[in-house]
């Protein structure tokens, strides 16, 4: 299951959020560290694709795809040379898939520093920033001596010297535009700036009626290489703590619709080429996990081993084309369900039934 870390200044919401993913049981308060461990929790990626698909099946069981997150004490100014919780701060993030910048737009006159988020950003990305360049610097020499004695190790070292001239020019990695092949060659290095972002903006329930101002700033410094959300963290974790009516009534008269935590969670969801195909039956309706340009028996292997091993062919047909027939019978009538072999790559929203035969054969799906 892929990890999504919170980071951010103290007091920036990041314990308020994960208790709105959670649903509660981290300590949010207005000093920092208030968080020094982080709290990992699961979040459920609802879609209304799988509900529709449960309903049309009348399955007893629902399961929708999951994350992980983490939250992460506050960063401060000097994290890199051991502020706050320094090196224990930094070694929480090298261990998630992606980092989510949470940054504050709301004002607070108990929680001390800018309201800026851009600022924010900028501070954060700065500590990143020369951590990883220390570590860098550290390693490029003996890679280098290395190289001269074995070539093959040239296009590494390479990219470490592209590295260090981003980063030592003030740039995150993540935004440097160094491209696919030179990012797979520093994977081993476990770069903090690496990893990719969303960054969420944390408003305050006045700024909600025109929150592009907020986010302005934000924008123009990440520029397209990531994803800007603006949410206020504290009505999303109080309508988390609600059941499912009073949750969409609260979230109706704040006319914030269905909230924005289901376009958070599908935005980190998507962000690590995370994509969704469906069973359903009247036992079970289920979200699958699978990365962008899976085959069809690599997507069966998400379900089972055996079914990648064994695996003959698949039944395929999109959600919304099923729910058109009304059942899967009807759609296998009408011809609008597919066989699809070994070479198929899976759509997301496709939903399957997998043929197999390891032993004595059978179906999943």
């Amino acid at each position: 299951m892929e990890r999504f870390g919170f980071v951010g200044l103290p007091n920036a919401g990041k314990s308020s959020l994960y208790n709105a993913l959670a649903g509660g049981g981290a300590l949010a308060a207005p000093y920092a560290f208030a968080t020094v461990d982080p709290n990992v929790g699961v979040a459920k990626v609802l879609d209304s694709r799988l509900d529709a698909l449960a309903e049309m099946s009348k399955s007893k069981n629902v399961i929708p795809t999951a994350v992980q997150f983490v939250d992460i004490a506050g960063l401060v100014k000097g994290a890199s040379q051991g502020e706050g919780l320094g090196n224990r701060f930094l070694a929480h993030i090298r261990e998630v898939d992606a980092t989510v910048f949470v940054l504050r737009a709301f004002e607070d006159t108990d929680v001390p520093g800018s309201s800026d988020p851009a600022e924010q950003l900028e501070i954060l990305e700065l500590e990143l920033i020369t951590a990883d360049l220390e570590a860098m610097e550290k390693h490029i020499d003996k890679r280098r001596k290395a190289a001269r004695s074995n070539p093959v190790l040239a296009p590494e070292v390479a990219a470490m010297e592209a590295a260090i001239d981003v980063l030592g020019a003030g740039t995150p990695v993540w935004r440097a535009g160094l491209g696919d092949d030179t990012l797979a060659l520093l994977k081993a290095e476990q770069l903090l700036t690496s990893k990719p972002v969303i960054v969420l903006v944390n408003l305050g329930e006045d700024q909600l009626e025109e929150p592009d101002a907020h986010l302005a700033g934000v924008r123009e410094l990440v520029g397209d290489t990531a994803p800007v959300i603006g949410l206020s963290i504290q009505l999303e974790a109080e309508a988390a703590m609600l059941d499912a009516e009073d949750r969409v009534e609260m979230l109706d008269a704040l006319g914030l619709g269905e909230g924005a935590l289901p376009t958070f969670l599908h935005t980190a969801y998507q962000l690590l080429g995370l994509r969704t195909f469906f069973t359903t039956g009247e036992k079970e309706s289920r979200a699958w996990t699978f990365r962008a340009g899976s085959t069809a028996p690599q997507a069966a292997g998400v379900i089972h081993t055996d079914f990648e091993r064994g695996f003959i062919r698949a039944e395929t047909i999109q959600w919304d084309v099923l729910l058109a027939a009304g059942s899967w019978s009807k759609a296998r009538d009408e011809g609008t369900l597919r066989i699809e072999g070994k070479d198929y790559k899976v759509v997301d929203g496709d939903v399957m039934e997998f043929r197999f035969g390891v032993t004595s054969g059978g179906k999943g799906g």
